[in-house]
């Protein structure tokens, strides 16, 4: 079995989330998803989300795709979740191209692109207009 693991917030979740989620699935039989946790979007990532990692986790695992949800607590523990989730390939969206080679040495690592016209940024700038 092909292990494929990816990481988010999941904020505001539209189809270019359920996009990169398909397109992940496509390089494995198991896709696990690492969503950021409320403390480290706020304290790590300055981020505020709309809903709280429960809810984001709920929506997410409802994503057909999905096989597995598990907390992002802190930047580092990609090499951990790769190492222990026995992932073969590590995918993100191409936005972060380059920042997470150094995972090479463990497994595949892919970027793929984003769906160009939809952003979470974009939606939260397009309703304060």
């Amino acid at each position: 079995m092909k292990r494929v693991i990816t990481y988010g917030t999941f904020d505001l979740l539209h189809y270019g989330h359920v996009n990169i989620l398909r397109r992940a699935k496509e390089y494995g039989d198991y896709l696990i998803v690492a969503i950021s946790t409320d403390e480290f979007n706020w304290n790590e990532k300055g981020k505020k989300c709309y809903f709280s990692y429960e809810q984001r986790k709920q929506l997410v695992e409802s994503i057909r795709y999905v096989d597995l949800v598990i907390p992002e607590e802190r930047w580092d523990q990609k090499i951990e979740d790769v190492k222990l989730y026995k992932a073969d390939t590590f995918v993100m969206g191409d936005d972060w191209r380059g920042k997470f080679d150094f995972l090479k040495e463990y497994c595949n690592v892919v970027y793929l692109p984003r769906t160009p016209e939809i952003s979470t940024t974009q939606i939260k700038n397009d309703l304060q207009k």
